[in-house]
């Protein structure tokens, strides 16, 4: 883990960096792909190559989701890549870890994995 990421904070840390990679595997959409979980100031980003084609033709790796963990109210925020406006944007929030997972791996609306 970079040393610019080690600090008071509890995020990024090396059990929940896991603990997110493991819970993927139960994801229901694009289970062929091998998505990487990458930790980044107060949290994790999520990326993947592009199999549909959708965002990215050439099937590039594309940005999925973000997991951060939000010190101030003790709760986890998971945020889904707004390609179409280039940014990021809250889906929900939950003091469970375990909530946030399951939401980004079932994802119903196809908000996360397009």
């Amino acid at each position: 883990m970079p040393a610019a990421l080690i600090g008071a904070a509890s995020q990024p840390n090396e059990i929940d960096l896991r603990r997110i990679a493991r819970r993927l595997t139960g994801r229901v959409r694009y289970r062929y792909v091998a998505p990487e979980v990458r930790p980044l100031a107060g949290g994790y980003q999520i990326v993947a190559p592009c199999c549909s084609r959708n965002i990215d033709a050439a099937g590039g790796v594309i940005d999925i989701a973000r997991i951060e963990y939000d010190e101030a109210e003790r709760r986890w925020n998971l945020y889904y890549k707004d390609h179409a406006g280039d940014c990021w944007s809250l889906f929900i929030h939950s003091q469970r870890l375990e909530r946030v997972m399951d939401s980004l791996n079932e994802d119903p609306l196809r908000v996360f994995w397009q």
